[in-house]
């Protein structure tokens, strides 16, 4: 089949001992040789995502929030370990305004990450936390070459507010803000090393815990050392629906995405056969569907898994599919609930959080999606630490009438959505990227290149992609044809081109299995700086 719009601008790569896909080459090459060492994809993953908060400090951190989808290969089971704490116990959403929770000493959740990668090594690691923070600990203390990609964040940031620490750690750089310049983080090597020989008590029982709290507060934060002392990962089931003949699992509510099952619900009865590949029927029918379940997810935040996949029933998808297959456009939320439209600027700085795969030659997969929420999460650096906070609960709402109204000591709903697709029962795609809400969206859209359209796992993730956004906005990447995006404005959609690549539209990262030879596919996504890599 030809693929008029498809870019190949990296090879597959292909491997049969391991892999790892991640949003950095150091991060992805960290897990490999921990593959090659004996390791198992739960040992991976922690190296892997310790390296990305070193190198991309804009997206990644000890102090940010996160879950991941596991295939264990003992159990032969597809678990879920949310490590996205409840809402500080002394936060008052009645107190504070849209700018607290996205800028500042309130905007931060609870830090889940540390916790979580510890979680993820006692559950099926082999190796210490000393082994697995090693390649972190050298990267900091070394450098790390800045990326064009690192350049534009740090130019990106400047429209926030800057506080001295954050300056200090990331702009003040004596090395310079030169391409290829090597960032050094010795305050944050040091951190991480503290962590490798204390465990994870440094931060939530320790001397990192006391010092994270003390500047907060001294902030006006409302953060406290109880907080940090109740973090525990929950371990819990997925949800799924079919697909093309996989099961698609995700992590259950209060997750968000559930948004995806619906979307993929909707599109299982669609025959894309009839379709042209990035022509006007088919970008129309998958638009329509991610609006329609955007919307129920908007509708249905904070449900409980049973409501989730309740969603999913014949009955219940009915109503949906009539209005999928109305011609008339359709107008609805992709965002927050009654958000309206954010300020200039503020969409596009919500878009930074990362994903990784890694599948080790025991049978492990795992896909963990984590994130800072915001380049540089908060703002907030902890003094002499190099720890950056997150801005999580700027993904929850402070209108009370929302099911997602933030309420001190609950956990709330987040679109963080890494998904593993089984094939009668055995592992065979474990994919995430990040995007905030259109982490949501873009998910959707690669598996309809790669399991309705045939593309190849790395094409299929480097096609063209769309974001939608409230109302009937939608933003495409400039490589579909104009004829295309014509004929998408005659049916309704508000059409803006956005740069060919664009990091508005993620960054995936996958591995595929095949279920017969175990051959592994691994695919990084060319809108960031990352890449797969074999054990």
């Amino acid at each position: 089949m030809s693929h008029l719009f498809d870019t190949h601008s990296r090879p597959l790569v292909r491997g049969t001992g391991g892999m790892v896909s991640a949003a950095h080459p150091l991060a992805a090459g960290a897990g490999a040789r921990v593959l090659e060492d004996g390791g198992t994809a739960y040992d991976a993953i922690v190296a892997t995502a310790a390296v990305l908060n070193v190198a991309e400090p804009f997206m990644s951190g000890l102090a940010g929030l996160g879950v991941a989808t596991v295939y264990d290969a003992k159990t032969q089971q597809v678990r879920v370990v949310d490590f996205h704490p409840p809402v500080p116990q002394k936060f008052d959403a009645a107190t504070m305004t849209e700018a607290d929770i996205f800028y500042g000493a309130n905007a931060s959740g609870t830090p889940g990450n540390l916790a979580g990668w510890c979680a993820l090594r006692d559950a099926g690691g082999t190796m210490g936390l000393d082994r697995l923070l090693a390649p972190a600990i050298r990267y900091a203390r070394d450098g790390v070459p800045k990326s064009q990609f690192f350049l534009d964040m740090v130019t990106l940031a400047e429209s926030r507010p800057l506080l001295p620490d954050y300056l200090e750690t990331y702009v003040k750089d004596p090395a310079g803000m030169a391409l290829g310049a090597v960032h050094r983080q010795p305050a944050l090597a040091d951190t991480l090393d503290a962590i490798a020989s204390e465990g994870p008590s440094y931060l939530y029982d320790g001397p990192l815990g006391r010092k994270m709290v003390a500047h907060l507060q001294a902030l006006g934060g409302c953060m406290t050392l109880d907080d940090l002392a109740a973090v525990a990962p929950v371990w819990e089931e997925p949800i799924s629906t079919s697909y093309r003949g996989l099961e698609v699992n995700v992590p259950a509510p209060p997750a968000e995405s559930f948004q995806i099952l619906v979307a993929l619900a909707l599109l299982e009865t669609v025959d894309f056969r009839a379709m042209a590949h990035q022509g006007v029927d088919h970008l129309d029918i998958v638009f329509r569907a991610i609006r329609l379940a955007s919307e129920l997810r908007l509708a249905n935040n904070k449900c409980t898994p049973d409501q989730a996949m309740a969603l999913l029933d014949e009955r219940k998808l009915a109503p949906l599919l009539d209005r999928l297959n109305d011609p008339q456009p359709i107008t609805a939320r992709t965002e927050k609930y009654g958000e309206g439209a954010l300020p200039e600027g503020v969409q596009f700085a919500r878009e930074h959080t990362t994903s990784m795969s890694a599948v080790d030659r025991f049978g492990n997969a795992i896909c963990l999606t984590q994130s800072l929420g915001s380049m540089f999460g908060s703002g907030v650096v902890i003094p002499g630490t190099g720890v950056c906070m997150n801005n999580f609960l700027n993904w929850a709402d402070l209108n009370p009438d929302s099911p997602n109204y933030l309420k001190a000591g609950e956990r709330f709903g987040m679109c963080l959505a890494p998904s593993i697709s089984l094939k009668d029962g055995a592992p065979v795609l474990s994919l995430g990227t990040p995007g905030s809400y259109g982490i949501l969206q873009t998910q959707v859209q690669a598996m309809v290149h790669h399991l309705d359209y045939g593309l190849g796992l790395q094409d299929a993730i480097d096609a063209p992609r769309a974001r939608l956004w409230d109302g009937r906005v939608v933003h495409v990447e400039s490589r579909i044809d104009p004829a295309t995006v014509k004929a998408l404005k005659g049916r309704g959609h508000e059409v803006s081109m956005i740069a060919p690549m664009s990091m508005a539209c993620g960054g995936m990262h996958a591995v595929k299995i095949d279920p017969v030879s175990g051959a592994l596919e691994g695919a990084a996504d060319s809108r960031r700086d990352g890449a797969a890599i074999p054990a």
